[in-house]
């Protein structure tokens, strides 16, 4: 079997078909796991510029997180959370309890793909074909892989370019037409004070900014004053093609007038533009699957666009695929 993304739901689908005692061959273009669950770093400072923080709601979720923190990839986070609005800012609701991987958001894709039999970075896929004899997964530099079943986990407007079959490009794009995926722009920023007084991360409610947090106050991290930032969607829609350079400069714009920042100064910046960020109206199928085909899609996308969306993704994925029959037939 063969899956596409090695990101949370990929891995998490790869870990289950290997469990089920099926062979998985994992690929991925990037040079290492995490797709959103992201760490970049800049010299001494760290910044999780992608996924932010989890919860645990689904009882099988909650159990993975406690084996993860038993082995030391998780630790909750009590941060000070507060609210931006109105140009006041206020202590956020009361949450669910809230989880960071450590030392860096992309620690719990890092440990699923070191424990997996067959994971390849750097693989861009140019292709899937699907025949008698079942997948054909082709790289752009013609490596190929052959599999009786395939899971892909790039966002939704990623699946359909990868497919050769018309009659599975039609089908598959019915099945995803109504998705839209929002970007966001991610601003890592190292400052010479703390951008809220006595908050460690916000919620904006106003102007182009929809969260800040210190990237020093949570579990693990560098005491380096690394800040990341992240755009609305609405803003980032907007800015969707400016060039980085202008990205940084509004939002450390918006980011001076958020209560007390005025006078921040600012001895780093970089932006990263996040295409597909979330799902607008995520589904909740938890994964799609085109059975006749041996065909399955996953991602937080399907399951609410969260972490744990994501891993649960993976899951229905696996299940979905169950013990490969005969080979799939190709769509027509």
């Amino acid at each position: 079997m063969a899956v596409i993304g090695a990101g949370l739901a990929g891995l998490s689908a790869a870990r289950a078909l290997e469990d089920q005692g099926h062979q998985v061959v994992v690929v991925d273009k990037a040079r290492g796991p995490g797709g959103r669950m992201a760490t970049r770093r800049y010299e001494a400072w760290r910044f999780d510029h992608g996924a932010q923080y989890f919860t645990a709601r689904d009882p099988q979720f909650l159990q993975q997180v406690m084996a993860w923190c038993e082995s030391g990839h998780v630790e909750p986070w009590g941060g000070r959370i507060g609210v931006v609005e109105n140009g006041r800012i206020a202590s956020a609701p009361a949450e669910t309890e809230r989880f960071v991987a450590v030392p860096g958001m992309s620690s719990i894709c890092r440990a699923l793909a070191r424990e997996l039999a067959d994971c390849r970075f750097e693989w861009r896929v140019r292709q899937v074909a699907l025949s008698d004899a079942g997948w054909r997964v082709e790289a752009m530099d013609g490596r190929t892989i052959e599999a009786d079943a395939l899971v892909i986990t790039t966002p939704p407007d990623q699946v359909t370019p990868l497919l050769a079959d018309p009659g599975l490009i039609a089908t598959v794009g019915q099945a995803l037409h109504d998705l839209v995926m929002e970007p966001c722009w991610a601003l890592m920023a190292v400052l010479d004070q703390p951008l809220l007084a006595d908050w460690d991360a916000a919620f904006v409610n106003e102007g182009s900014l929809a969260w800040v947090c210190n990237q020093a106050a949570r579990p693990g991290r560098p005491a380096a004053p690394a800040w990341v930032l992240h755009a609305t969607s609405e803003w980032s829609r907007t800015h969707l093609e400016t060039g980085a350079a202008q990205v940084v400069d509004g939002l450390l714009d918006a980011a001076r007038l958020l209560p007390g920042a005025a006078s921040v100064h600012v001895e780093f910046a970089a932006a990263h533009r996040w295409r597909y960020s979330r799902a607008r109206q995520p589904l909740e199928s938890g994964a799609l699957w085109f059975e006749q085909q041996r065909l399955a899609l996953a991602g937080d996308w399907c399951a609410g666009s969260r972490v744990e969306g994501a891993f649960l993704s993976g899951i229905a994925a696996s299940r979905r695929i169950g013990a490969v029959g005969d080979p799939p037939t190709p769509a027509g």
